[in-house]
């Protein structure tokens, strides 16, 4: 259930009661103004100082939160795409400096001709790491971006191991897995949930973070865009499947959580030691899988 907080009238908040060793993210419900970039980058700059105040050490926004996401053309979206790092990178580095934290945002990506559905991770040191979203729905900008070319990787934010997905990624379980393999606490999921995608708000978020033991942050925005209602429902869940936090359908929300880094990375659960004992990583059976990287 989300607590209100009466002193902080922009947003609903959520947050989890801390843990003994634990590190606080935090997940940020935005209305985003297409094509308004610099309207966009200051809300994402004040929710990210409003954040770290309540003691965030990573916050994480939506899909395409600088940019909008329903363009109709390459050529409308080109002119509000800037290259990483570029303009947004260096103000939000700034802030990350000041603040000592670190920040997830989606953006669109120019890289010469070639425009991308991206996000970015920034730190105090500026830019650590960017994703370029891999699977691309018929939809929006991504009917014009170039699929991503880089292989899903994990990075540092502190002491956190940080894997990034956005949106249509999450339908993708070999996309979480990959990350979680090779290492991820934590995957990030930046999306733009329309109509349609309610399934995936209530029971994909769970799974991902379940079948990998991992924790899931997917952050939707809420509002409406050129006939495009999003449907909000951002949560962040456990390496068990449950339900840290979550935002309602409509409204922007600030979601808190606290996770435990040695809890994700720990893989053997024991529920009754020595008779109930599961491993979801020494239990694989690779060799069997084969016809999943298969084409066609």
């Amino acid at each position: 259930m989300m607590n209100e907080r009466p002193h902080l009238p922009l947003f609903q908040r959520s947050r989890l009661n801390r843990m003994a060793s634990s590190f606080q993210i935090a997940g940020v419900q935005l209305d985003i103004a297409i094509g308004e970039v610099q309207r966009n980058l200051a809300r994402i700059e004040s929710a990210l100082r409003e954040t770290a105040k309540h003691g965030a050490r990573l916050t994480v926004f939506p899909e395409c939160a600088l940019t909008g996401y329903c363009f109709e053309s390459l050529a409308e979206a080109r002119p509000f795409a800037e290259p990483i790092p570029g303009p947004s990178a260096q103000r939000l580095s700034q802030v990350c400096r000041e603040l000592d934290v670190f920040a997830v945002y989606g953006l669109l990506e120019a890289d010469g001709e070639r425009l991308f559905n991206a996000a970015v991770l920034i730190g105090p040191s500026g830019v650590v790491a960017s994703y370029r979203k891999v699977h691309l729905p018929y939809l929006g900008i991504d009917m014009f971006t170039t699929p991503g070319d880089r292989p899903f990787a994990v990075s540092r934010a502190g002491e956190l191991r940080l894997g990034m997905n956005i949106c249509y990624d999450g339908a993708f379980p070999e996309a979480a897995r990959v990350m979680a393999l090779d290492g991820a606490d934590l995957i990030a999921l930046p999306t733009n949930w329309p109509p349609g995608a309610e399934c995936t708000a209530d029971f994909v978020i769970n799974t991902r973070a379940m079948e990998n033991h991992v924790y899931y942050a997917a952050v939707n925005r809420v509002g409406t865009e050129r006939g495009f209602r999003f449907i909000g429902k951002s949560k962040i869940c456990g390496p068990s499947g449950c339900v840290l936090a979550e935002a309602p359908h409509q409204d922007e929300a600030i979601l808190y959580a606290e996770i435990d880094l040695e809890l994700a990375r720990r893989k053997r659960v024991i529920r009754v030691p020595g008779k109930h004992e599961i491993d979801r990583f020494a239990d694989r059976r690779p060799e069997m899988y084969g016809r999943i990287a298969a084409s066609g």
